[in-house]
């Protein structure tokens, strides 16, 4: 709780700051950091210990709940930005209703059913393609594609986690024994990897941000909880943990995993950008590496997040 209110302080400062969206008036301003701040929260909560085990003790309707409540969070937004209106409210509660509806078909089947794959690939396209904009028009869409992310992250938490009550995704925030030399072994091994390859592949080329030093902690923290961990929630603790059920193959699911977490950058600066493809599928292999030696995505996604951050601080793609 101490992180959240850190971050959300931090939040409405840099917002107030910048003005995003604070000239249209205080109610809009207070209800879009409100549906931000709750959204968060949910996301952050679930990973302390103990709340995701009494959440899945209380039974399947718990996930209806969270979700019932997501949608009122969305309402908070609609409300109190002046952007209300059935169409909208009817694409949250697709959203959100669809994919629980059918992961509540797969009942008490062991994770990897095609229920599982259906939700996790249809959650991924809304995110990525998706009409984010739309659904979050204040403040002229500028934090649209976060406020999509915490949804989705919500949703999965709803979903995967207390609803099909998939085991092993690792979601918790925590320091476990080995983990450092397992982050930092992952992040240095790919980095000499990435560099070599990249710059063989003329996809990378040296161009050091000096400019930029003072935004990087703020950059840093972005990318780890509305990037990093979203991602590692999807194709690690989800994708890669049920392809490893369903095939019952180890390295089936690691390479699965990270070959379509590769693709999934096709495009990402231009499409089909083989080159993104190639060096994000070797990323994906390193944090689904990382993954299966701590059993948690906030170790995957530390990894994830220093990858991203040197990236954008050191290199320019070419």
């Amino acid at each position: 709780m101490g992180l959240w209110g850190i971050l959300c302080v931090g939040m409405i400062v840099f917002a107030a700051v910048s003005r995003f969206g604070y000239g249209s008036g205080p109610r809009a301003f207070v209800g879009a950091l409100a549906a931000f701040a709750l959204l968060f929260g949910g996301m952050l909560i679930f990973a302390a210990r103990g709340v995701m085990e009494k959440a899945i003790a209380a039974g399947p309707g718990a996930a209806w709940l969270l979700s019932v409540a997501i949608f009122l969070v969305y309402l908070v937004y609609a409300v109190g930005t002046g952007t209300l209106n059935f169409l909208r409210l009817g694409e949250v509660a697709l959203f959100l209703f669809v994919p629980l509806a059918i992961l509540a078909s797969a009942r008490g089947a062991t994770a990897g059913t095609w229920q599982d794959f259906v939700v996790i690939a249809g959650v991924w396209v809304a995110v990525k393609f998706g009409p984010s904009r739309a659904i979050w028009p204040y403040p002229d869409g500028k934090f649209s594609y976060i406020l999509t992310v915490l949804l989705a992250v919500n949703l999965a938490i709803a979903g995967f986690l207390v609803l099909r009550r998939i085991k092993g995704a690792g979601y918790t925030i925590g320091w476990g024994r080995g983990w450092t030399v397992y982050v930092l072994g992952s992040f240095a091994v790919f980095g000499m990897v990435a560099i070599w390859l990249g710059m063989r592949l003329h996809f990378l080329t040296f161009n050091v941000q000096w400019q930029r030093w003072k935004s990087e902690p703020a950059l840093a923290i972005g990318i780890l909880f509305f990037t990093a961990w979203p991602e590692e929630l999807l194709f690690r603790g989800l994708l890669q943990n049920c392809l490893t059920r369903a095939t019952k193959n180890d390295w089936a699911g690691w390479l699965g995993a990270s070959v379509l977490f590769g693709f999934s950058h096709i495009t990402n600066g231009g499409f089909p950008n083989w080159r993104y493809v190639i060096l994000a599928s070797i990323a994906g292999f390193f944090y689904g590496w990382t993954w299966r030696k701590t059993g948690s995505i906030f170790a995957s996604a530390l990894v994830h997040a220093g990858v991203d951050v040197f990236w954008h601080f050191l290199f320019r793609t070419m």
